[in-house]
């Protein structure tokens, strides 16, 4: 079914104010903007897990530093915290200093991520297999893996408290919390939300993708016409959102403005998305309607692009029917192919990427994509270069048929 179209009456306008990043190519939106602008690849051979037995042997791992250091946690509960979890703290540390706030006592918390604390539920099962009356650490690693836990630990850290919302929608999770969040402070129910998206390379999610033979065992190439797969990466991204009425009361320099975001649900099959791209239609459909502007007036899209041939054939099929006329006037990229698919992450870590190509005028190459597919009516970046951007788009369409759009519109 689809989602029917948003009210119309738009009370706040919802303003970017802050964003931080986590990714393979390191913290910090400095390092990940010039990953992203030279496209350069970020993966390695797996070394967090046994990866021997498997397809695929390479992913997008990001190096946590050794002794970080978190607001109001001490050495003891940095320790306890699961790889998740530290990931999600990271990077809201980044977008809370970014944003300027202090003195938050009550803020909405909108999250999205698919396997939450899955590397504390795996150490849990493998001790409680192999040594079943060994007992350290078990207690903390089963706390740790309810998915909840990592936003209280977050509210914890910064000292507030407020309603959390925890979004488990497959590789969608991350764009519909950022879109959920600014419908809360589109419609007077907030004035500010911090939102974002996490998720940390685990055995079983790797595994899970390899034995459906969805991993690239070559190269990640969205939109190749010769590409052969997804690869994995984990990371976080978190933004700041405010009401533009509070924002610019407060004197808050305003980074992007959420103008659109539309969400729909394919309901055709558990992994393979309807192969015309019906809802991925629809989702871009909604979010442009309630930004007011027609597909032409996008300059750039960042594409879901998963690098699978299923994927990428849909929503080549849903931009080029969404775009229409419009579509070789627009260009179009995956991310994907530098910093892999970060699952419940990536919605938000493009999110964050939208934002930093609005306020810096570039576009995000994909290089290893050699011989885009006939298909693609649009225009495919594979190299470098700077582009006047007003609208961009990110589109993020997961298993099951979730699908969502985001339009973040330039300020000045």
């Amino acid at each position: 079914m689809l989602y029917p179209a948003p009210h119309l009456e738009i009370k706040e306008r919802v303003a970017v104010t802050g964003v931080g990043i986590l990714t393979s190519f390191g913290p910090g939106w400095s390092i990940n903007a010039e990953g992203f602008r030279a496209g350069n690849p970020a993966f390695r051979e797996v070394t967090l897990f046994d990866v021997s037995q498997q397809r695929a042997r390479k992913a997008a791992e990001i190096d946590l530093p050794p002794d970080p250091e978190i607001p109001n946690l001490t050495k003891q509960q940095i320790k306890r915290l699961d790889r998740a979890a530290l990931m999600l703290l990271l990077a809201a540390q980044e977008a809370w200093t970014h944003a300027g706030w202090k003195d938050v006592a009550q803020l909405p918390v909108v999250l999205g991520t698919t396997s939450g604390g899955m590397n504390s539920g795996q150490d849990y099962y493998q001790q409680a297999i192999h040594h079943p009356l060994a007992f350290r650490n078990q207690a903390s690693r089963l706390s740790q893996y309810h998915c909840q836990r990592q936003p209280l630990e977050l509210a914890n850290a910064f000292g507030f408290g407020g309603p959390i919302t925890l979004i488990a929608n497959a590789c969608a999770s991350g764009s519909n919390a950022v879109g959920h969040a600014a419908e809360l402070i589109r419609n007077g129910a907030a004035r500010q939300v911090l939102t974002g998206g996490y998720d940390a390379l685990s055995h079983l999610v790797f595994s899970g993708f390899d034995s459906l033979q969805a991993l690239s065992t070559t190269v990640c190439r969205p939109f190749d016409s010769a590409r052969d797969g997804l690869a994995l990466g984990e990371g976080a991204a978190i933004l700041t959102l405010e009401s533009f009425t509070f924002a610019k009361k407060r004197g808050a320099k305003i980074l992007a403005e959420i103008a659109g975001y539309g969400a729909s649900t394919d309901c055709h099959h558990l992994t393979q998305p309807q192969p015309n791209g019906d809802a991925a239609f629809e989702s871009m459909r909604l979010a442009a309607l309630q930004a007011g502007i027609n597909p032409g007036q996008v300059d750039y899209i960042n594409a879901h692009g998963t690098g699978t041939m299923l994927n990428d054939s849909a929503e080549t099929e849903a931009i080029n029917r969404w775009a229409g006329e419009a579509a070789p006037g627009i260009k179009v990229s995956s991310t994907k192919g530098s910093i892999g698919h970060c699952l419940g992450a990536a919605g938000a870590i493009e999110a964050a990427l939208c934002v930093m190509v609005l306020q810096e005028q570039w576009l995000p190459p994909s290089p290893a994509t050699t011989n885009p597919a006939a298909e693609c009516r649009f225009q495919y970046i594979r190299r470098p270069g700077t582009a006047a951007c007003e609208y961009v788009l990110s589109n993020s369409f997961g298993f099951g048929g979730a699908n969502a759009s985001l339009i973040f519109r330039r300020t000045v």
